[in-house]
């Protein structure tokens, strides 16, 4: 999609790092990195046996406009607090060619398509919704986490039809002042008007994640991962 997808971002794995079955492609947010959501992986439940391989990418640094021109990791750059306008496409664009390269990587190494989750919270949240809705094969889920939807205009004329029935879990804190809950509610409204299936949980959380939440995650990720995931259709 982008010459720069050629080039695969460095990651952190844990888990079944040879011979997986399973993968999550896990994306952070804005101005963290790679090592941000390894803590919860313990929490998940996911035993050995399943023989998952977790990947945490780090985002590249660039200027984000938002925050003064500061140099950050970041997926795209933000322009203005209102995340409804002002997109950064070039941006966007370049890291789906990143993430879209992750994906196929874990496929080369054994994973088919559908044994994989595309996950992220807050900017990763909105790129794991933009990537996985497009991808043109059929993953295993997507999670989305403290996120809006980019580009919800487009999605119409761009989703891929492999994934129209891939369960979408999305989580949001009803006192998050970065990112409103309601645009996290906008987003699902418009994969529920769509007859997509998304599982909503709200929090009584910032913008963050909590212990129920992760027990929520938990519990939904464990059909879609363990070893009975493929005879279950995802």
């Amino acid at each position: 999609m982008n010459a720069e997808a050629d080039e695969l971002l460095p990651c952190v794995e844990l888990g079944a790092t040879q011979d997986a079955l399973a993968s999550v492609v896990w994306l952070h947010g804005l101005g963290a990195d790679g090592h941000d959501f390894v803590p919860i992986v313990p929490h998940l439940g996911v035993p050995e046996s399943w023989r998952v391989r977790f990947v945490f990418p780090h985002a590249p640094s660039m200027p984000v406009s938002l925050n003064a021109g500061m140099v950050m990791p970041a997926w795209y750059d933000i322009a203005e607090a209102n995340l409804d306008r002002r997109h950064d496409e070039a941006g966007i664009a370049a890291s789906h060619g990143r993430i879209e390269s992750l994906l196929a990587r874990e496929v080369s190494r054994g994973v088919p398509p559908e044994r994989i989750v595309l996950a992220g919270f807050s900017q990763g949240g909105a790129m794991a919704l933009h990537v996985g809705l497009r991808h043109a094969e059929r993953l295993a889920g997507i999670v989305a986490l403290s996120c809006y939807m980019l580009r919800g205009e487009s999605l119409q004329a761009e989703a891929a039809p492999a994934n129209a029935a891939t369960p979408v879990f999305m989580g949001h804190g009803s006192r998050d002042p970065m990112v409103p809950m309601s645009r996290g509610e906008a987003a699902r409204d418009q994969l529920l008007a769509a007859g997509r299936p998304v599982q909503w949980h709200a929090y009584p959380m910032q913008h963050e994640v909590c212990a129920e939440q992760i027990a929520d995650l938990a519990a939904w990720l464990a059909p879609r991962l363990g070893p009975s995931a493929g005879l279950r259709g995802g």
